[in-house]
């Protein structure tokens, strides 16, 4: 009788620590903290640039500007 008890409480604390994040990485909190690095060449990122460019998918004032901030952070 007295292990019966102990086995059910024993399953409600693993349930009650499952569900309230304790035993999860980050402690079940929602937010998240992400790291980016960017690998993009300069090359390539004026590549890729030009090519929204000539398909349209930006301005020539666009284009200019964005090429002109790409070059002030190489420097």
């Amino acid at each position: 009788m007295k292990s019966s008890w102990i086995g059910s409480l024993l399953v409600v604390l693993l349930t009650a620590a499952f569900l309230g994040g304790c035993c999860c990485p980050g402690g079940g909190s929602s937010s998240k903290t992400e790291t980016t690095i960017n690998s993009t060449t300069l090359g390539q990122q004026l590549t890729d640039l030009k090519e929204a460019y000539d398909k349209g998918a930006i301005t020539e004032k666009e284009y200019n500007k964005q090429r002109q901030e790409i070059l002030d952070k190489a420097n």
